[in-house]
């Protein structure tokens, strides 16, 4: 909170607010995980997003929005800063911020991953180590740089990746460098700046440290004034004289002289000058502002939100099929885009993102993607349904590249009639929906009186879209069925799953002859919708006060029922009952059955292996469990305060379900414990291997309690699944010159039983790519390591994406699922001009708009917790307030 004399109207408008509110008794550890190793401390993971969050609010404070009252400052002081809040005082009540806090989220776990990542955990140039602080900060400004081109080339889940692995080493400086023990009250001035000179550095034959036998070493630095790090290890050697990194696990800090000077947590096991750990903290925080707002400054308010997803729309993704029989199909994705872009340009909800991938046979592509609407609408206005009329289409080949540039959690929709060609893509597309988090609807208008339209090569396969049916299911999506007449009806669900539904777990989860299918509504539901196609006979529904409702179309007792063939639409009435309700359906073959609802209560979710033995203990993060593996399964929830008065109990979530997909049978549930205060949503489980030793997909099911005592049931947006091998795929640093060869590493490891694997490797576009591993056969705990080599043409071109597939498939004699990797690249053209060169006039980074008015700033932890007992103190002409215990 702010000092009694110092009014509010004395603030600048562009105010920049740290209200982290940091324990009294509190780095550098990577993530929430290492608090078990070391409780109390600041972890990369707290720094990064606490930056974030602050950086988001200046601009929130600084850009008042559309419609709406501005945000004001004093309603923020003294208070926990939460994402949700955010959302909430600025787009309004109920506008989700799932989307900011899972780009934060691949932020903070890019940022995690660099303690463990093969090619990076001992670098010391990533780090800050061994004194090699001129390289750490070349490699810093370089991943900041890389972060600022693919996000202006729109490629922003690589550039999140950069953005965390630069912020690392940044974060690291403070807690590795002695920048801290020289007396610094604020960040090192040139850090981000790579014109200006690093002075005053120690050099080789400048003793550093003296010789320290105890756990804690606060005296062993020598007197000077020079600036040093710590060696880790023994690559490199560390020199007579100089400091060790410290702590139980750097065989360097065992030679003379002995000790550390490491700050990376308040345990004096993990860091000999833990005592400063606090002090370190808050100029790594400081810092982590500073590179934030640079990016800010240098993308522009609208590039730095599509750079974190600061806004609560998704993006809009078409991929469609151009045939000659297509002519409706395209007409009515045009006209679900033009409703979609004039409804909501302006608003909160209009889209960030537009993507558009044209197919047909034989060709597919290209890719069109872009932030303005009306360079979207123009490109999608000039594609007509023309020739190449016989089924099958290259389907699945414009899903993978649409998949390759949509940004991650959103919807693709495929406009078709015809079947796949490319089958063979199916698992590798599957694969690929769950590692982007992506919702797959396709639009099918599998229509028999056109069949003129439509010329065929060969009797096709009543099965021939089972295809389409596997990539709907990994993804969370559906395949929807319908003719030329309704088409333009149907694809009015477009515009309906881009208001973030939720979908609401049925019991059984298909339809089962004589059994009705169940689920259930809880009080922070609204909206609520039911659908229903293929071939039905009939359906009613019923909700808990035993009120029923049929087929028949227009209003009824529960809500407004429409129809468009074999395609029905019911919208229950607002605020709907809250209970369990009942569809029954009579059908003769298997009609799908799909409830969604609106609502600001959901969660993120990722899984993890805790790595405790090392210098950094953390959690490893992974985009799927792996057999044999003990997992973490880490909880984000959000939208925890929606609807919920001050002192009202907290929602809360005390299991999660694992069930069998498409099947719906229990495999296991296991209990959900809180990390943290409360109002932050972030649970852990640990799953054991057995419980994921069933092959197969299965659901995530989070069950718990409203504030009231009352039933809450949220499923995750789509299945996961156990893979047989950890399957790996890595580069340095990520970014491409045209004319040059880039080296890659591939590492496959089993952990669950004797694996013979082939490995195939595919590059998209089509550059010269070879390895040196292509089959391998490992035992349990074993590891393969391989090597590709990447021949980029002189003719790449510049800001375009490169996308690398490792695929591990089982022998004959050992027959697994496929596993797949994935790793994007972006081709960098020519620097006409750095990125980050300071303006003429300036003397370290741009924050945002600037100000000559002083800064406000309070401490805090967004985990919760009020200021109090406030210091005073100036950083870089910032002024501070924070706890006096700091």
């Amino acid at each position: 909170m702010l000092p009694a004399d110092v009014p509010l109207s004395h603030l600048s408008p562009s105010v920049l607010l740290l209200l982290l509110l940091l324990p009294p008794a509190s780095s550098f550890f990577p993530n929430i995980w290492s608090l078990l190793a070391a409780p109390g401390s600041v972890t990369h993971q707290d720094l990064t997003e606490e930056a974030a969050l602050n950086v988001t609010l200046q601009l929130f404070l600084e850009q008042p929005p559309p419609g709406r009252p501005p945000l004001r400052l004093e309603d923020f002081l003294g208070r926990t800063l939460l994402a949700d809040d955010l959302f909430a005082a600025y787009f309004g009540p109920g506008f989700p911020s799932r989307r900011f806090r899972a780009a934060l989220g691949e932020v903070s776990r890019a940022n995690a991953a660099q303690d463990f990542l093969p090619t990076s955990r001992n670098d010391p140039d990533l780090h800050f180590d061994a004194e090699r602080l001129g390289q750490g900060r070349t490699r810093l400004v370089g991943a900041l740089r890389e972060a600022l081109v693919a996000a202006r080339a729109l490629e922003h889940t690589l550039a999140r990746q950069r953005l965390g692995a630069a912020l690392h080493a940044l974060q690291d400086f403070y807690s590795h460098s002695n920048w801290v023990e020289l007396g610094q009250q604020q960040p090192h001035p040139h850090l981000l700046w790579p014109r200006q000179e690093l002075r005053s550095l120690a050099q080789v034959g400048d003793p550093t440290c003296s010789d320290c036998e105890e756990l804690s070493c606060p005296g062993n630095l020598l007197g000077f004034t020079l600036l040093t790090s710590g060696y880790f290890g023994t690559h490199p050697s560390k020199p007579p004289g100089k400091c060790s990194h410290g702590g139980r696990f750097d065989r360097s800090s065992s030679q003379p002289p002995r000790g550390g000077i490491n700050k990376d947590s308040t345990s004096p096991g993990f860091s000999p000058h833990h005592t400063l750990h606090l002090q370190a903290a808050k100029l790594a925080l400081l810092a982590s502002v500073e590179a934030f707002g640079l990016l800010r400054n240098r993308l522009g308010d609208k590039g730095f939100s599509r750079l974190l997803d600061i806004s609560p729309a998704s993006s809009l993704s078409f991929v469609l099929d151009t045939t000659g029989s297509m002519g409706e199909e395209i007409n009515a994705a045009k006209i679900q885009a033009r409703h979609i872009v004039g409804q909501r340009r302006g608003s909160p909800m209009e889209p960030v993102h537009y993507v558009l991938v044209p197919f047909h046979d034989p060709g597919f592509g290209p890719v069109f993607t872009t932030s303005d609407p009306d360079s979207f609408w123009q490109q999608l206005n000039e594609i007509h349904a023309l020739g190449g009329g016989d089924e099958p289409e290259m389907c699945l080949s414009a899903l993978e590249l649409a998949l390759l540039h949509t940004p991650p959690r959103s919807d693709i929709f495929v406009f078709t009639d015809a079947s796949p060609k490319d089958a063979i893509l199916t698992n590798r597309v599957e694969s690929l929906t769950q590692e982007r988090h992506c919702r797959v609807t396709f639009l099918v208008t599998e229509d028999p009186s056109r069949l003129q339209g439509r010329a065929r090569r060969e009797v096709l396969s009543p099965l021939r879209f089972e295809p389409y049916e596997a990539v709907a299911l990994a993804s969370g999506g559906e395949v929807i069925f319908t003719k030329d007449q309704h088409i333009q009806d149907v694809a009015a669900i477009v515009g309906d799953s881009m208001a973030d539904l939720v979908t609401l777990p049925l019991e059984p989860p298909a339809v089962v002859s004589g059994r009705p299918l169940v689920f259930r509504v809880d009080v922070l539901l609204q909206r609520v919708t039911v659908r229903i196609h293929r071939e039905v006979s009939s359906f009613w529904i019923r909700n808990p006060a035993g009120v029923s409702q049929g087929q028949e179309e227009g209003e009824g007792p529960l809500g407004h029922t429409r129809r468009f063939g074999q395609f029905w639409i019911v919208t229950m009435h607002d605020p709907p009952q809250t209970g369990t309700w009942e569809i029954h359906v009579t059908a003769e073959g298997t009609p799908r059955v799909r409830v969604q609802a609106q609502t600001s209560l959901d969660f993120l979710f990722y899984f993890g292996i805790p790595m405790e033995d090392g210098p950094h203990p953390g959690l490893y993060p992974l985009t799927q469990p792996v057999a044999g593996l003990q997992t973490q399964l880490l909880v984000e929830v959000t939208g925890l305060g929606s609807r919920r008065k001050p002192g009202d109990p907290w929602p809360h979530f005390s299991h999660v379900v694992l069930r069998g997909v498409p099947e719906g049978a229990e495999r296991g549930r296991v209990p959900l414990e809180p990390l943290g205060p409360r109002e932050r949503g972030l649970l852990a489980a640990s799953l054991p291997p057995a419980l994921l030793s069933t092959a197969g997909p299965f659901s995530l099911e989070l069950i718990g309690r409203d504030g009231e005592g009352r039933r809450l049931h949220r499923a995750a947006p789509q299945p996961c699944t156990v893979l047989p091998v950890l399957l790996e795929l890595g580069g340095s640093p990520g970014f491409l010159a045209p004319g040059s060869r880039a080296l890659l590493s591939v590492r496959v490891a089993s952990f669950s039983g004797p694996q013979d694997l082939d490995l195939r490797t595919s590059v998209s576009p089509s550059f010269p790519l070879t390895s040196n591993l292509s089959r391998v056969r490992l035992e349990p705990n074993e590891t393969a390591w391989g090597r590709l080599w990447l021949d980029v043409p002189d003719s790449a071109a510049p800001d375009s994406v490169v996308a690398v597939t490792v695929t591990a498939t089982g022998r004959e004699a050992s027959p697994v699922p496929p596993t797949h990797a994935f790793l994007r690249l972006l081709v960098l053209g020519p620097a006409l001009q750095d990125p980050l060169a300071a303006p003429a006039h300036s003397s370290g980074p741009i924050l945002a708009a600037t100000s000559p008015a002083s800064t406000w700033v309070t401490w805090g932890r967004g985990g919760g917790g009020r200021v109090g007992n406030p210091w005073w103190g100036t950083v870089g002409g910032v002024l501070l307030l924070g706890l006096a215990s700091w």
